[in-house]
């Protein structure tokens, strides 16, 4: 299959930015993507326009937010774009085909292969992209995996030149997709963890296909948020198990006291100790370990998305992608 025409030379890079993220996180997600993308490009003109899965349940105040901040979906499959970063969703079924974005998921993957010239896929989107193009199947951990691991470059690539032989990045999922079945489709991993497994791994469709099992765009706190989100879920009863405090990423004095709450919560499960959890935690600190190497990664992939651009002679967009352009912004 040939690839359609690309955009010009002229003007910024165009990135689309697919957010999946649950609602609490839309906002976040999508600043810490701006930021992460601004800061790598080191004073390259980058442009990001979002989307999101129009299937995923809100609430009433997620829908009013993508009205007001994102693209309708359908925009999307009439453009051409330098590239994409598709984000994860909160997992809700049991299979991947029973999700309710599996429909658009499948059908960003296969614009993605012919309108980019690379993308993207972070966490359970990745899960599914990979399930979608050659049948692996993710497999359950038995506990959450959430923390800060070390990571090992493994193989030279483009998209991690210049970075440090280890470095540290934030995992936070239920489930993991096994090192030997990815080799054996042909994904090269670029770096793994002892503890987290594949990291960052690559597969060339028409496209440059990029997977993270990790997060390098979060933030200092995200996985701070993210645990007193699920012990405030523990607290109320809307889950069965205390859950296990992020690996590698507390100090010694803020694990000796989230220890000694959690202590306190299996004595006595109430909701009313959640201001306490609060209290507690905003007396500490936590860094951002993993910054460098987050900025190392998308600086490498900018830079690769301006090298695509440049290999091409200048060419006329398609009528589509410019008709759908102009709707979107006329």
């Amino acid at each position: 299959m040939s690839r359609s025409p690309r955009r010009t030379h002229a003007g910024p890079l165009t990135i689309g930015l697919v957010n999946n993220m649950p609602d609490a996180a839309l906002k976040s997600t999508e600043r810490q993507f701006r930021e992460l993308i601004a800061d790598a490009a080191k004073g390259r003109a980058v442009r990001v326009r979002t989307f999101s899965f129009p299937a995923l349940p809100r609430s009433e105040r997620g829908r009013q937010y993508i009205r007001e901040n994102h693209e309708d979906i359908s925009a999307l499959w009439g453009l051409d774009l330098d590239g994409v970063i598709v984000t994860g969703a909160e997992p809700r079924a049991e299979r991947l085909k029973d999700e309710p974005y599996w429909p658009d998921l499948t059908r960003v993957v296969d614009w993605a292969a012919e309108h980019t010239s690379a993308a993207v896929f972070s966490c359970l989107a990745g899960h599914a992209a990979v399930h979608y193009l050659d049948g692996i199947e993710r497999r359950p951990r038995e506990a959450k995996l959430s923390g800060v691991f070390d990571c090992a470059r493994v193989r030279d690539h483009p998209i991690v030149a210049g970075a440090a032989a280890r470095w540290r990045t934030p995992h936070s999922r239920y489930n993991e997709l096994p090192e030997e079945d990815l080799a054996a489709h042909g994904y090269r991993i670029l770096s793994r963890s002892p503890g987290a497994g594949a990291d960052i791994f690559v597969k060339r469709e028409q496209s440059l296909f990029v997977f993270l099992q990790g997060h390098p765009e979060y933030d200092a706190n995200s996985l701070l948020l993210e645990y007193r989100r699920d012990v405030g879920r523990y607290l109320s009863g809307e889950r069965d198990a205390y859950p296990d405090m992020p690996e590698g990423y507390f100090d010694e004095p803020t694990t000796e006291a989230l220890l000694w709450f959690r202590g306190e919560g299996l004595r006595r499960r109430d909701a009313e100790l959640m201001p306490g959890f609060q209290m507690l935690l905003a007396e500490q600190a936590v860094s951002n370990q993993w910054r460098p190497s987050a900025l190392r990664l998308f600086s490498n992939w900018l830079a690769y998305l301006d090298e695509e651009r440049s290999r091409r002679p200048p060419c006329t967009r398609t009528r589509r992608a410019a008709e759908a352009e102009a709707r979107v912004h006329g």
